[in-house]
């Protein structure tokens, strides 16, 4: 893909629906008693691979048009032991959520991922579940896939995590729904909490006291109307897009901004950017809002561990708006944060340093210089949609042209990225 330099962005746009909400929803919808249906969903590779998984336990799932799906729930204890093993793709999220919901289920299964995720370790959030009693096992005592999960008396307990663990936090409170007694799961910081919000919403009895939530055994859960707000994540890169491009105005309508999920907002803010919310909304617990972005000189600020849960998916993109913000822009706190066990931050900082960006990398910390023009060069995706989508960004502000090799990977993650980024 051949991204040039841009001397304005201007228009109106709506980004797809968030990708988390949409999985939690499609898994919840198959675990309520009913019909669910869901508007605004994400039609995107890890989302089809959680249908797929449920469409596999016998799960009747209707792709409608205009992002609309239809879930025919048979309740808590409706699912049905699967013919195959059950992949969920490159998706993180799906593999973690699906064995918090495979663990209370009395029949056994097995759980794959893509044949490059396969190399992935899984085995700290096997490690949390087998605490309640899951019987999960698999390659290397169960930290790679394949995975085979058998039926097993699941117990409450109570789960202090630390910062880098919160992404655990949504399978324990599932598997909470299976289990006797309570499952309390406390996190150390604010973490994203869409899980909790959407269970209530489906009638589960979820207890939330500040940093700590309660999960218990419910007799079902209920069928619901659901509409996924857009995905912040996803309008992240056009936020920053607006900042960093002279002369720019950009208004997004109906992200979603829980206060989970905004502290790239509160970051950006910090350094000096115009950005506001217009028509402050709920839907189904979540907060919704039209974005407005203008153009707008940053500064470096510092951001720390604490505040790392809430930044995980939009790290590359905050790198990408310090290499143009005047000053010493420092992360700290990353070291066993998923987003340095990736390797993302060392390939995008290579990347940016190539375009002349000054990043300097460590297994905890990233220090970038910033202030100074990039320029255009062949920079490669690493086969990374969130890389891709930020280096996208990056050639917008920089001058010349910018190729990015492999760019096909960010349909993975929303097919209509770029052609949304050529409206503005």
């Amino acid at each position: 893909m051949l991204i040039e330099q841009r001397e304005k962005l201007r228009g109106e746009i709506k980004v797809p629906g968030d990708r988390s909400i949409s999985q939690r929803a499609v898994l919840l919808g198959s675990l309520a008693k009913g019909t669910t249906e869901i508007d605004n969903f994400l039609l995107g590779e890890d989302c089809i691979s959680t249908i797929d998984c449920f469409r596999k336990m016998q799960i009747g799932i209707e792709i409608i048009a205009d992002n609309k799906i239809r879930v025919q729930g048979k309740g808590l204890y409706g699912l049905q032991a699967p013919s195959a093993p059950l992949n969920t793709g490159r998706s993180g999220t799906a593999i973690r959520l699906l064995l918090g919901v495979l663990s209370g289920q009395p029949f056994s299964s097995a759980v794959v991922r893509d044949e490059a995720s396969m190399k992935k370790p899984v085995g700290k959030v096997v490690n949390h579940l087998r605490q309640m009693g899951a019987g999960i096992s698999g390659k290397d005592d169960g930290n790679f896939c394949p995975l085979s999960v058998s039926p097993s008396k699941l117990r409450g307990v109570a789960f202090d995590l630390s910062p880098n663990e919160a992404l655990y936090k949504s399978p324990l409170i599932i598997a909470g729904l299976y289990a006797e007694g309570r499952t309390a799961v406390t996190v150390s910081v604010k973490s994203r909490d869409h899980t909790e919000l959407m269970l209530n919403s489906f009638g589960a009895d979820m207890e939330i006291s500040g940093l700590k939530v309660t999960s218990r055994m419910v007799e079902n859960l209920y069928a619901q109307h659901i509409t996924i707000p857009g995905d912040i994540s996803i309008a992240a890169y056009y936020i920053t897009a607006g900042l960093l491009v002279p002369n720019s105005e950009i208004l997004i309508r109906g992200v979603g901004i829980n206060p989970t999920r905004t502290g790239i907002l509160d970051v950006y803010k910090l350094m000096g950017a115009k950005i506001e919310f217009l028509e402050e909304r709920l839907l189904n617990n979540e907060k919704v809002a039209d974005i407005r972005v203008l153009s707008s000189n940053l500064s470096a600020v510092v951001i720390n561990g604490d505040q790392i849960p809430i930044l995980w998916d939009e790290l590359p993109v905050i790198l990408v708006a310090a290499a143009f913000a005047k000053g010493v822009t420092e992360i700290t706190g990353l070291a066993g944060h998923k987003i340095m066990e990736s390797n993302k931050i060392k390939s995008l900082s290579l990347e940016l340093s190539k375009m002349g960006a000054r990043i300097f990398v460590t297994e905890d910390r990233v220090s970038i210089e910033g202030g100074k023009p990039l320029k255009g060069t062949v920079v490669e995706s690493y086969n990374n949609s969130s890389i891709a989508m930020a280096l996208s960004v990056a050639g917008m502000a920089a001058e010349g042209e910018t190729m990015i090799r492999k760019s096909q990977v960010v349909d993975t993650a929303f097919p209509g990225f770029f052609p949304l980024l050529n409206k503005l």
